[in-house]
């Protein structure tokens, strides 16, 4: 499975997990999102699933601002391109947002996408590549095992909501 990042360059450079996943290599920066690409949707209905990597070729993130997310699904084209999947609830562990729900960094985005897809190397390495990185492999271990074994999109809800009643 192929990490991609849309960039629509709205953080600062120098901290833009996306950028630096780009700049390796470990990531393809895209302007243009194909049919056949999961594109990691935090407004989207269904949940990412391990079935999910059969009907792909790669998987995408978009790097925005979460400050400014709600007017680029709003006002953008970019969510409704490709195959829509939301995430499931993780915790974050980069510097910015550590430890609150589902304020992901890009890196932490395609990371467990591409865990829960079934590509743990991948996802290992980029994290490594941050140095708070580990740290997101640990804090959400258990359940990204979990969350990767599970095949339906009731199984996927019945993981969450035992890790996060309230969510």
């Amino acid at each position: 499975m192929k990490p991609q990042v849309y960039m629509m360059r709205q953080d600062d450079p120098f901290k833009c997990t996306a950028a630096k996943l780009a700049k390796f290599h470990i990531a393809e920066p895209v302007r243009f999102i194909r049919n056949d690409v999961i594109v990691l949707n935090p407004f989207s209905h269904t949940l990412l699933t391990k079935n999910d990597a059969a009907i792909a070729s790669a998987v995408c993130a978009v790097d925005c601002s979460w400050e400014k997310a709600d007017d680029v699904a709003k006002h953008q084209k970019v969510f409704s391109a490709g195959i829509g999947r939301r995430l499931p609830a993780m915790l974050a562990a980069n510097p910015t947002n550590y430890a609150k729900l589902g304020k992901l960094s890009s890196a932490e985005a395609l990371a467990g996408g591409l865990y829960i897809l079934g590509d743990k190397t991948l996802a290992a390495e980029i994290m490594n590549k941050f140095k708070w990185g580990h740290t997101f492999l640990e804090l959400n271990g258990n359940l990204l095992e979990d969350y990767s074994n599970a095949e339906t999109q009731d199984q996927m809800k019945q993981e969450e909501q035992e890790y996060f009643p309230t969510q």
